[in-house]
């Protein structure tokens, strides 16, 4: 079966990205909270295009979900662009966390 036939894989990621949103705003709050710095800046800015990339996926999943056409491309480029704000969310974590920058 092919999961692109079937809503669940876009049930999944909208929630998910809705929830990633909020995290990004949170971990933004906890930055602005930190001395000012150059890593504060580069992280700040990072994690609010994060938030977009995880607001964009949201949007198609939502889109994919409401419209009554052919889908796949929707949901396709939900799960990519989900995909892309998690990877860049991690690298963020750690050069947060290691204070690389």
């Amino acid at each position: 079966m092919n999961i692109y036939n079937s809503k669940d894989l876009t049930h999944h990621i909208l929630p998910n990205s809705a929830t990633m949103v909020g995290v990004c705003i949170m971990v933004i709050s906890i930055v602005k909270s930190m001395s000012p710095g150059m890593a504060s800046y580069l992280i700040d800015k990072a994690l609010a295009i994060d938030s977009v990339m995880f607001m964009v996926s949201a949007l198609l999943s939502f889109l994919s979900i409401r419209l009554d056409r052919s889908t796949v491309n929707l949901e396709r480029w939900a799960e990519m662009i989900f995909l892309l704000g998690l990877v860049s969310m991690t690298l963020i974590t750690v050069v947060f966390s290691f204070e690389i920058v």
